[in-house]
């Protein structure tokens, strides 16, 4: 008897363990704006995320055109694009949030929200990107951001459902599908 006593409490403790794994969601985020506002993602709910974090003076940067077009086609579709300015990668975003605002405005129209310039690794690395990152906050996988241009997709409730690559194009299938809701 105090084995099954033992056994039960032992799976319990299993079961309440692995459900606060990994409760968390990205809706539970806030977020200082490339302008200085908050963003709170919970204002994000019911919509897709794809959150990548960027560079203006990489090979990768001109993905910025394909990150628009594809915000400008599913935003009113509960899609949105957030980016987060980085200097991690070969100091590849030197600028400051006025200077990163103005490249991506002229040289690419981009009005998807973007936010200020932070860490997305190390020591400093913001929160949002801590919960992107590990397993034990998204409950989905660890991953590093190895490069600029990573993308993660995060679904209409929140949670993380893909890391993809900085070769990963926009408008790869891959992503249209998962918007589209064909994946």
């Amino acid at each position: 008897m105090k084995k099954v006593l033992l056994l039960t409490l032992v799976l319990c403790a299993q079961t309440l363990l692995l459900s606060a794994m990994g409760n968390k969601n990205l809706h539970q985020f806030s977020f200082t704006d490339i302008n200085g506002k908050n963003l709170d993602f919970s204002s994000l709910k019911g919509k897709k995320v794809l959150v990548v974090n960027t560079a203006s003076e990489c090979g990768y940067t001109p993905q910025y055109a394909q990150l628009q077009e594809l915000y400008d086609h599913d935003k009113n579709k509960n899609f949105v694009v957030v980016g987060f300015p980085c200097n991690q990668f070969g100091g590849q975003e030197p600028g400051n949030e006025a200077t990163i605002k103005s490249f991506c405005s002229k040289n690419y129209g981009v009005t998807f929200p973007m936010m200020k310039k932070s860490d997305v690794k190390g020591s400093n690395q913001n929160p949002v990107y801590h919960f992107l990152t590990s397993k034990a906050e998204n409950g989905l996988q660890d991953s590093e951001v190895k490069w600029n241009f990573q993308k993660y997709l995060v679904d209409e409730n929140g949670k993380l459902v893909k890391v993809l690559p900085s070769s990963a194009q926009p408008l790869d299938k891959e992503i249209t599908d998962w918007i589209e809701g064909k994946k």
